[in-house]
């Protein structure tokens, strides 16, 4: 079987970081940072490299109603994307790391209000979900499966990052800080790692659902988090081994999040989030020699796809 690898990137707002450390309101000028500074860096990457990849963006980004200047600033960004052979996705349209707990009415409203906007940006329907927070519930199925979508790419099985989370969590809670984000479904943990075909009821378990489940990347056996945060913060003999662990599946889904590739300095993130998320405290060229080995490394054993042109692999061998 030919070994398939789909880079995908969270284009996550600042905002959505200053809500999991409980900061507040995000400065206005920055709302659209990663997106403006961030998303070039990746796409120039996988230019060089020939790699189509998926990136999930947040439907207000492109609500000129909510934010006329930037929202279509980042609309032509996103057309210039997809001119470009990448894919665009659906994140939810306002980010709600609770969306998994929610009703359905509002279930179908973040889905469907981000499906519409970014089906209007760029001119025909969007195909893959990716859901706030690596959560996933049998309504969200339902409105995906409503709507036609080929996949959803929500599951994320790993016990250390789980346990990582719920380290952060308790600690703010501790000092009197609550975090925006929330506990994912423990289930998750024991789903499939591989693409399947997920039960209608129990989405962490195979199913007759007829989209597909393509779970965010962990290694064989101990399902250590194979994500881009991790792999471009890793020291180069530990991501060499969670690269050559990965070798042992046929699908290697590489999740990476748009803050990955921001530099603090030079994109002026306030110190009160750098001083929280670790990963900014590190020098943009680090990260980008961390990528840029990464990906040269999957190439020698794994063909780039998005996660659409996955889907359809998929179906085909795994379901």
């Amino acid at each position: 079987m030919q070994r398939r690898c789909s880079v995908s990137i969270d284009i996550d707002p600042l905002s959505c970081y200053y809500k999991i450390y409980g900061l507040g309101q995000a400065p206005d000028d920055l709302s659209d940072v990663i997106m403006r500074r961030c998303v070039p860096r990746f796409a120039e990457m996988f230019e060089r490299r020939g790699i189509h990849a998926t990136f999930f963006v947040v439907g207000q980004e492109v609500d000129v109603d909510r934010y006329n200047g930037s929202a279509r600033a980042t609309r032509s960004q996103l057309k210039e994307l997809a001119a470009a052979g990448h894919e665009i996705g659906n994140h939810s349209y306002s980010h709600p790391y609770e969306l998994a707990r929610l009703p359905p009415a509002v279930v179908g409203e973040q889905i469907g209000r981000a499906h519409e906007l970014l089906s209007d940006t760029l001119g025909s329907p969007i195909r893959g979900f990716r859901a706030p927070g690596y959560d996933v519930s049998p309504v969200m199925l339902d409105e995906l499966m409503r709507m036609g979508y080929a996949y959803d790419s929500s599951v994320f099985s790993s016990p250390g990052y789980y346990m990582l989370k719920a380290s952060v969590m308790a600690a703010m809670k501790a000092v009197g800080r609550t975090s925006g984000a929330v506990m994912t479904n423990p289930r998750a943990l024991f789903a499939p790692a591989d693409p399947y075909r997920p039960s209608v009821r129990s989405p962490f378990r195979k199913g007759q659902a007829p989209l597909v489940e393509l779970p965010i990347a962990v290694t064989p056996y101990l399902r250590a988090p194979a994500i881009g945060t991790f792999l471009l913060m890793a020291p180069d003999w530990l991501r060499a081994r969670f690269l050559e662990a990965m070798r042992g599946r046929p699908f290697f889904n590489l999740e990476l999040h748009g803050i990955d590739l921001c530099d603090a300095d030079l994109d002026g993130i306030p110190g009160e989030l750098v001083s929280r998320q670790a990963d900014l405290r590190v020098p943009l060229a680090r990260k980008q020699r961390a990528l840029e080995a990464t990906l040269d490394r999957v190439a020698m054993d794994y063909e780039f796809v998005t996660l659409e042109s996955a889907a359809a692999w998929a179906q085909r061998e795994f379901v």
